[in-house]
Parts: C-alpha cells; sequence; structure tokens
C-alpha cells in the first residue's frame, strides 16, 4: 500500500467524506474561496502533478521550468546588449529623490493598497502593536504614502507605540503629513535618505526596536548598500530586528524590462525614472550578515563605482552585521487563462535581527 501524503490528503479529501469541503484554496465557491477565507492566508495553493495549471489564476511556490529559465537569460542578454545610456545613468543616479518626487505626485495615496498582511507576515509587529507592551519605536523606510504605517496605527492597541516613517520623497512625507490620520502623538514623517551619512531626524542611535523595509532596498545604487545596512544597524537597539521584503532575481518585473533600461547587473532604471535591483538569496544573505563588506568582495566599492561612493558611503566605521533570523523566496506563478499564459514572480523576504551584546540573555 503507498504511504499517504498529507498534503494531498487536505486538498483532496475522500470522496465519501461528507463532511470535508473543499478548502478555499481549492474552491471556485464564491462564498468559500481564497479571497473570502478568514484568516486570510498566503502560500497555501501548491500546484501538484495532476493539477492543470490554468484552473486558478495563481499558484504559490512554484519554481520555473528548465525551459522558462532559458527564456529568462535570453531576454537578460537582450537587455545587456542594449543598456541605458551614460548621460542618463548619471542623471538617473545623482537625483534619485527627483523621480520618486514625481511618481509621488503623480500617484497618491489611493493609487496604493493598504499593506493588510504584514503582521501576518512579521510577527514582532503584533509583538510591538499589543496592548501594554511598553513604549516602542517602529521606524519604516521608504513609508511612501502612508500605506503601510497608517494600517499599522489602525491597528495598534499600544498607547506607546510611535511610528517614524521615512522616505527621501519630499512629496511622499507630505501626502502622509496632509493625511487625516495624521498624529504627531503616534507618528512623526520625516525626510530622510537611508543611504546618508545621517540619522533621521529625532532618532538616536540604539532608539528603535523595529525597522520596517518593504521594496526599498532594491531602489539603491548597489555602491549605496553598506552605508543603508551600517545606518539601520546604528539605530536599532541590541535585538532589534528588521523586516524586509523587496524583489527576487527572475521576477516577472526584470524579465519584462525593456531595451534601454539595463544599468548594470540586475539593476535597472523603470519608465518613470525610478530605479530597480534584482536580488537572489545568498547575495542578501551575504549583504545583511556583513560578510559581503568583511571579505572584500564588495565590488561596487571598486572600480567603475568609486565615483558614486564618493561622498556616500563612511568607510571608516567596521563593517554592520545582523544575524540572519530567516530569508526566504516567496515565489507565485501567475497565470492569464485567456491568453494561457505563465508569468513568474519572485519576491525575498527576510528578518535580520542586530545582535545583543555578549552573555545578554
Amino acid at each position: 500500500m503507498a504511504p499517504s501524503n498529507p498534503i494531498t490528503e487536505e486538498l483532496f479529501p475522500p470522496a465519501d467524506s461528507t463532511l470535508q469541503q473543499i478548502p478555499p484554496h481549492r474552491s471556485h465557491d464564491p462564498s468559500n474561496n481564497l479571497k473570502r477565507s478568514d484568516p486570510f492566508q498566503f502560500g497555501s495553493r501548491y500546484l501538484l502533478p495532476e493539477d492543470n495549471p490554468f484552473e486558478f489564476n495563481a499558484w504559490d511556490h512554484v519554481e520555473p521550468s528548465a525551459e522558462d529559465l532559458v527564456r529568462f537569460e535570453s531576454q537578460i542578454e537582450v537587455q545587456r546588449a542594449a543598456p541605458v545610456s551614460a548621460f542618463d545613468r548619471n542623471r538617473f543616479n545623482t537625483e534619485p529623490e527627483k523621480w520618486w518626487n514625481k511618481f509621488y505626485a503623480n500617484n497618491t495615496s489611493n493609487f496604493f493598497k493598504d499593506r493588510k498582511w504584514l503582521q501576518q507576515e512579521f510577527p514582532v509587529l503584533k509583538e510591538v502593536t499589543q496592548k501594554d507592551s511598553g513604549k516602542k519605536v517602529l521606524l519604516e523606510v521608504g513609508a511612501g504614502a502612508g500605506n503601510t504605517c497608517f494600517p499599522i496605527l489602525r491597528g495598534s492597541e499600544n498607547e506607546d507605540l510611535l511610528v517614524y516613517a521615512c522616505d527621501f520623497s519630499r512629496k511622499a512625507i507630505d501626502l502622509i503629513r496632509e493625511s487625516e490620520a495624521f498624529e504627531e502623538k503616534y507618528i512623526r514623517a520625516e525626510v530622510w535618505d537611508v543611504a546618508s551619512l545621517d540619522l533621521p531626524p529625532g532618532l538616536q542611535a540604539g532608539s528603535v526596536d523595529v525597522v520596517l523595509m518593504v521594496f526599498v532596498f532594491s531602489a539603491l545604487h548597489p555602491a549605496q548598500w553598506k552605508q543603508a545596512v551600517s545606518n539601520l544597524w546604528r539605530l536599532l537597539k541590541p535585538g532589534g530586528e528588521v523586516c524586509f521584503r523587496d524583489y527576487g532575481r527572475g521576477d516577472l518585473a526584470q524579465v519584462r524590462m525593456k531595451k534601454g533600461r539595463w544599468m548594470e547587473e540586475n539593476f535597472y532604471i523603470r519608465g518613470d525614472g525610478t530605479r530597480v535591483y534584482f536580488f537572489s538569496q545568498d547575495e542578501l544573505q551575504d549583504i545583511w550578515s556583513g560578510e559581503m563588506f568583511q571579505t572584500g568582495r564588495y565590488h561596487h566599492a571598486d572600480g567603475d563605482h568609486e565615483d558614486e561612493l564618493a561622498g556616500i558611503t563612511d568607510t571608516s566605521k567596521p563593517a554592520p552585521w545582523f544575524n540572519v533570523t530567516s530569508l526566504g523566496v516567496d515565489r507565485r506563478l501567475l497565470i492569464n487563462r485567456h491568453k494561457q499564459l505563465k508569468m513568474y514572480r519572485c519576491w525575498m523576504q527576510g528578518r535580520f535581527q542586530k545582535p545583543r551584546p555578549t552573555g545578554h540573555v
């Protein structure tokens, strides 16, 4: 007798079972599908060998096929062959905040969806918002129009929680401050570049409990990584945590990049002038553990990038490092059932903790 498969049994209960229902992630019933399930959960619809991939609009944790990987690499070759001009590269790297100001001028807070899923993905956010959890400081880097900080505050039962919402776009900070939900007792909004040599206005070294960094690190030039990590290390209390989510290598957004967008390996300029980098899991492990900076493998700090580093990175300080508590790849296969198309999304998600002093429990 073949061994039982718990996953298969959960997704496809026995035909004679009258008590079990089709789980929401396998249901087409509007009253019992994934969007209606409570609590909502990611990552629950696995593509099994016997499945028809075009039955649903999305599948979780699906690796690209060998054929898809070949197609991806060929697309990257096309991009490399038609890079951004030297003039435009300098233009986009010199004043990146200019392009984000334009972006937020064209896209107000109504353009974005509130990130209500964050507490599910990062349990520490639930901890700092609980009643009587004490004085806590949460720093959101790249706060944009407030679609993360305001939902966190609305759901918070902690009267002593203070959120610092920072962005290097003046327009984004103006949108937060002009919001009806803005209360200075609970939230401060400041213009700050995470890769600058200064800490955010009003925050001191070792004063932050949690840093939230969602789709922000990818907007930095690789030459700015070390300074950004160093700043967050300085701001966090020992034991403090960075909650991180960003683009992964091979994501649909990278594969679809047109000619004239490639600036260097895995680093692009979008059509609106904003920059984006696509990370690998090993690369992020090396960055946040400090391994990249300590071993001299930080190739962005020399050669072609010396001019871009000037005035940006303080190389006199020891390399910052974090304990990588978790780091994983979040993959989705999106389906266009009408056109019979498969589209792969890839994101990186991690939690990075500032070490406590030796002997501290």
